[in-house]
């Protein structure tokens, strides 16, 4: 259930990296920052709160630390302007790898020749390749000139919204030029709470298959249930929020798009458990735990993984003598 026989690919972004069987590295966490209504906002020209912000990333950078799970920020803009505001404001805060979060394709390039110029390729996220864009393999080239190395990949099929719907849908993207970089992150696109199961099924069917780091924005299926609020208040909707998330980490997501960095201090702590269980079941189904100092249950139960290395050297040594 949790080891794919199919080689799967390791990448790394900024120092960050992503990928690989269940269990093997923490999800990379994806925070959104200056999105509609985020409140360090003052407007849409780049004038926001930056004490606040400061603090906003510093917290995320100190949950990162303490679960060994990685993390970004993708920046929302409205334009290649604004952008450059946040790119510059980011660089000057934090040494984290980042996104930019822009849905129109012709400003979204003109903020990645931004970026390229100041030759920022090896810490950037492209975000992201679709089916919805016109020309994919006009700015799949486009962004390849540039030196882009790493990019999200979004998968969805209209006409078929299945798991198998989104896999058809990659392997399009895939014949338009969106696999040929150093990094491809696929997105299996979460369209409510319900359905969030395909993105997660979708995601062992493309990791089967192909190898690639699968995840996708769990919170778009917890944020956009909007009755959660009217039904449980606040508590109930945070509680639902983390358990929806945690709950993709255990099956077949490398990344997550967690949502407002505002809700790091329970989203790091969602994640953080889940892939505790999941290490875990992992280690049931191969007797093995993973030597990566920055799982998160080598950060924050070191003993309880002593003993069960101990246990399983144990039982290795007396198989071996069974079997003489």
């Amino acid at each position: 259930m949790f080891v794919f026989s199919t080689k799967q690919k390791v990448c790394e972004i900024g120092g960050c990296k992503v990928g690989g069987q269940p269990g093997e590295t923490p999800p990379l966490l994806i925070a959104s920052m200056f999105h509609n209504k985020d409140r360090i906002m003052q407007d849409r020209k780049g004038n926001f709160d930056r004490e606040k912000a400061t603090a906003l990333i510093r917290k995320q950078e100190e949950l990162s630390q303490a679960t060994g799970i990685p993390s970004l920020v993708a920046m929302v803009a409205n334009s290649a302007e604004e952008a450059k505001i946040y790119i510059d404001f980011y660089l000057e805060t934090t040494d984290m790898p980042f996104g930019i979060d822009m849905w129109v394709p012709e400003k979204r390039e003109k903020a990645t020749e931004y970026v390229a110029n100041k030759g920022l390729q090896e810490k950037f996220l492209y975000n992201s390749i679709t089916p919805w864009d016109k020309d994919i393999k006009g700015q799949v080239q486009r962004v390849k000139d540039l030196g882009i190395k790493h990019v999200i990949v979004q998968v969805f099929d209209d006409t078929d919204q299945s798991p198998t719907g989104r896999l058809k849908s990659l392997e399009r993207l895939l014949e338009d030029g969106a696999g040929d970089f150093e990094t491809v992150l696929v997105d299996s696109s979460v369209m409510n709470l319900p359905s969030t199961s395909f993105s997660m099924l979708a995601n062992r069917l493309i990791k089967e298959k192909y190898g690639f780091p699968c995840g996708s924005a769990y919170s778009n299926g917890t944020h956009m249930w909007k009755e959660s609020k009217e039904t449980w208040g606040l508590d109930g909707f945070k509680a639902m929020d983390a358990v929806a998330q945690g709950m993709s980490t255990a099956f077949w997501s490398d990344f997550n798009f967690y949502g407002p960095i505002v809700t790091a201090p329970r989203i790091f702590p969602a994640v953080a458990t889940a892939h505790i269980l999941l290490s875990t079941l992992v280690y049931d189904e191969t007797g093995e735990v993973p030597g990566n100092d920055d799982l998160p249950i080598r950060r924050l139960f070191p003993d309880f993984i002593e003993k069960l290395v101990e246990g399983g050297g144990r039982k290795k040594a007396k198989a071996k003598a069974k079997a003489k």
